[in-house]
């Protein structure tokens, strides 16, 4: 694999980056609350849109404009060695994040999300979103990581919704702290990595918005792909052109590369214990950017393998 190679550097916890067509980046910065595009051939930063909150994962929808994980602000920034690492939910915290649609033209921020139905039909805030994914019939799937406070953590969900605010579904309940979300390159597979357990796990997605396995004790029948040894977590993922899952991974920073069965595992080290994304650009989708946010910045390499052209990306 290539030697990483440094594109910018004073970002505020960066993540959810997304590679633009004309060859930019767009990422969020959680902690201060906005979406930044970044020049990748100088570095240069430029304000996007002003979210609030605590923008967190980012996907182009079916219209052009790009769509918002906001965990609502969860998360107190401390700063520690010259780094930033996110802690306990700060006195703000309103209790609940949201799905945001941001039109890049204007940053015109719209809230299109922010509560869901279980089951039973209970209604229930979104409480910290992480991650999203769109497919190609125009649907996204995303994450709701959840809150830790003092005694307690909470218990949450994957879910399903229409990109024009009409329609949400939680899918899979419950999964435990789950981040990262990706689709398989022919969209018959979704993954999701939790944060806390270092697992990834794999369902079969038979139409949109469906997920099924049988796994007998996996969340929703569940495949287990891979559980890390050690203390490793994960944190966002994006899947390649051939099927590889790259997540992410906290502690042991970098991105843990697993293929699709699972049988093998490979680790690009970056030298930032809070590894919090990545995405696939350049020509022929063979550059890896890959946000560290505690140290600010945003990295770039040479990908082994063919990137994945996402849903609604030129």
């Amino acid at each position: 694999m290539s030697e990483l190679r440094e594109i910018t550097t004073g970002l505020r916890f960066p993540e959810g980056p997304v590679a633009m067509d004309d060859g930019s980046v767009i990422l969020v910065e959680i902690a201060r609350g906005q979406l930044t595009r970044v020049n990748t051939e100088t570095g240069t930063q430029e304000v996007v849109a002003e979210t609030g909150g605590g923008p967190n994962g980012a996907a182009v929808g079916p219209d052009g404009a790009m769509y918002v994980c906001n965990n609502g602000g969860c998360f107190e920034f401390i700063e520690v060695m010259g780094m930033l690492f996110p802690g306990p939910p700060p006195a703000s915290y309103p209790g609940q994040g949201s799905i945001q649609r941001v039109d890049l033209g204007t940053g015109t921020v719209e809230t299109l999300y922010e509560e869901c139905a279980d089951a039973e039909g209970a209604m229930h805030p979104l409480r910290a979103p992480n991650d999203i994914v769109f497919d190609t019939a125009g649907g996204m799937w995303f994450t709701d990581h959840g809150v830790r406070q003092g005694r307690t953590s909470d218990r949450t969900g994957i879910y399903y919704a229409k990109a024009d605010g009409s329609s949400i579904t939680e899918v899979i309940f419950p999964v435990d702290a789950p981040n990262g979300i990706g689709l398989s390159p022919s969209g018959d597979r979704v993954y999701v990595a939790e944060t806390h357990t270092g697992r990834v796990w794999a369902w079969n997605v038979p139409s949109p918005g469906v997920a099924e396995g049988a796994n007998p004790v996996g969340p929703s029948g569940g495949e287990l792909l891979v559980g890390l040894e050690g203390y490793q977590l994960f944190d966002s993922l994006g899947v390649d052109g051939d099927g590889w899952v790259c997540v992410a991974t906290l502690v042991n920073g970098g991105i843990t590369s697993v293929s699709p069965d699972g049988s093998s595992v490979e680790h690009l080290a970056t030298g930032d214990p809070i590894t919090t994304n990545i995405c696939f650009g350049g020509p022929d989708l063979g550059t890896a950017y890959i946000t560290c946010s505690g140290t600010g910045r945003l990295l770039a390499t040479e990908w082994p393998r063919p990137g994945l052209q996402l849903a609604y990306h030129a």
